[in-house]
């Protein structure tokens, strides 16, 4: 049985260290992935039995994608496979070169992902009411914004899989995530803000909900005491969702942030996160979805034993206050984390989080 399941695509991410990517004469390869890195965080560091939806071109790149993704401990029989033709005419796989930023430097990242295999999925590839039906059904369907903006096929498959979760009792959610790069001569902002509507309107929990806010993503800054009046424009817009929660950063440097979240629900109205003023951030890469991976498990355990693995449905309906706080607790813990570590990936474990989460320091343990 799988918990969670995930639609995107999975890049190979290229890290220089301390270096710079033009400068750089060795790489450090990890695997990363918007929504691959929330299922990869559940299952190493929550225990949670997850798997990915994704296409790889089959050659030798493909398969050490593949083999980070086993090492991660996600399933990969949902992978769609891909011939390769020797040079990546036909489909390739993506690569993702980044830059941590130091100090008045920020991060970058650079990707080559044109043409990927991934971004060539088309509506009806996916048999999306086997893979929410055979066996014990997942609890929950994951997908966002990089997936949905990679081409304009995407957004369909994104819609098909969102909606057949729906059919199915399956809880699904959604992160706007916007990347400008993947938009780009495709309408802009506009267009990102279009598809993000439509798929979030499927979705029982929105996540980077503030993506949401204002005409089209980037348009609108949002100040702290301007949080709450944001996520009820957003529920405005979307009457089905049970949640929306978002991180809340503040960035004095590239190694020092001010960390903290909030989110918004039917029954427990505003909630502020826990806050992380001045955290020291080694890669900052991937800490959004590593908040993403903390949320989701806080609400699959709400009801439950504390393992996650006897969950009722609906797990967020009828979510209390006390309820969505420990969630995002888990969330701004487990995301805060991950910005200690290299890569897109988590190296956090459940136990290190929920210390976090009880005021837990950085003395040393022995």
């Amino acid at each position: 049985m799988t918990d969670v399941v995930a639609l995107g695509e999975v890049m190979l991410r290229f890290d220089p260290g301390e270096g710079r990517i033009r400068t750089a004469r060795t790489f450090q390869v990890w695997e990363g992935g918007g929504e691959y890195n929330v299922v990869r965080g559940l299952r190493r560091c929550f225990g949670l039995r997850t798997a990915v939806v994704t296409a790889l071109a089959d050659n030798q790149v493909g398969r050490l994608v593949e083999d980070l993704i086993l090492q991660g401990g996600v399933e990969t029989s949902l992978i769609r496979w891909v011939p390769g033709d020797g040079i990546g005419r036909g489909a390739r796989n993506g690569l993702n070169f980044v830059e941590r930023g130091y100090g008045i430097r920020g991060a970058v990242g650079v990707s080559d992902r044109a043409g990927t295999a991934v971004s060539q999925l088309r509506k009806g590839d996916v048999d999306w009411d086997a893979v929410f039906s055979s066996g014990p059904r997942p609890r929950w369907f994951h997908t966002g914004g990089v997936f949905a903006g990679l081409s304009d096929t995407t957004v369909d498959v994104a819609d098909e899989a969102m909606a057949a979760a729906r059919r199915h009792g399956v809880t699904v959610s959604y992160d706007p995530n916007y990347r400008p790069s993947l938009w780009a001569g495709r309408g802009g902002p506009e267009a990102a803000r279009e598809a993000d509507l439509r798929l979030a309107r499927h979705a029982d929990v929105v996540v980077g909900a503030l993506g949401l806010a204002g005409p089209c993503p980037g348009a609108l800054r949002v100040e702290a005491d301007e949080v709450q009046d944001a996520l009820a424009e957003v529920a405005g817009l979307l009457p089905r969702a049970e949640v929306l929660a978002t991180t809340l950063r503040e960035v004095p440097s590239a190694g020092v942030n001010d960390w903290s979240s909030a989110a918004w629900s039917a029954r427990a109205g505003f909630v502020r996160g826990p806050q992380m003023a001045g955290l020291q951030v080694l890669d900052r890469i991937g800490s959004g979805d590593g908040f993403a991976a903390g949320l989701i498990y806080g609400l699959l355990t709400t009801d439950s034993e504390e393992d996650g693995s006897e969950c009722g449905a609906g797990p967020v309906a009828g979510l209390d206050a006390a309820a969505l706080s420990r969630a995002l607790a888990y969330g701004t813990a487990h995301g805060a984390l991950t910005m200690t570590t290299p890569g897109d990936v988590s190296m956090a474990s459940r136990a290190e989080v929920e210390a976090l989460m009880a005021g837990g320091s950085a003395a040393v343990r022995r």
